[in-house]
């Protein structure tokens, strides 16, 4: 080995001998020359065309199913914002519905209506005299019809 190192050296050419000349070869000049095409006829291939109206058919489908899918993406979205508005407008009705059941509760409360009918001077009624429109007729009463007894005038 020690033997073929200087014999590489010696081989080796120095980087003076490697430089080129700056200038190879002959310049290259571009002339324009005018190109009249009007002349040429353009020949259809076939198999191109159709390859080309493939390819479109392709482009369009992907197109379609693309634009399909966004679009059902969005709806869903949509419909989220829209369940989450109309849960919130239940629940708020549901408290109102409880808020006016209470109310309820308390305006037909029995002592208070009794109290308010006291401050207003009224009685208690007689027997008889109230009647229950909620209630259930007697067993073998028919139905009953309204009628007028005698007719006042006031003139």
């Amino acid at each position: 080995m020690a033997a073929a190192a200087p014999a590489f050296e010696r081989i080796a050419p120095s980087p003076i001998s490697r430089r080129r000349p700056f200038w190879t070869g002959t310049p290259e000049i571009y002339f324009a020359k005018a190109i009249d095409n009007s002349r040429l006829v353009k020949l259809e291939d076939p198999r191109r065309h159709r390859e080309m109206k493939q390819f479109g058919v392709a482009l369009c489908l992907l197109f379609l199913l693309t634009m399909t899918y966004a679009l059902q993406h969005f709806k869903a979205i949509e419909y989220g914002y829209k369940i989450e508005a109309l849960k919130s407008q239940r629940d708020g009705l549901v408290e109102l519905n409880h808020a006016m059941q209470l109310e309820e509760a308390s305006l037909r409360d029995p002592a208070r209506i009794d109290v308010m009918a006291r401050q207003l001077g009224l009685q208690s009624p007689q027997a008889g005299q109230v009647i229950r429109m909620d209630s259930e007729l007697p067993a073998g009463a028919g139905p009953v019809m309204a009628s007028v007894v005698s007719v006042v005038s006031l003139r």
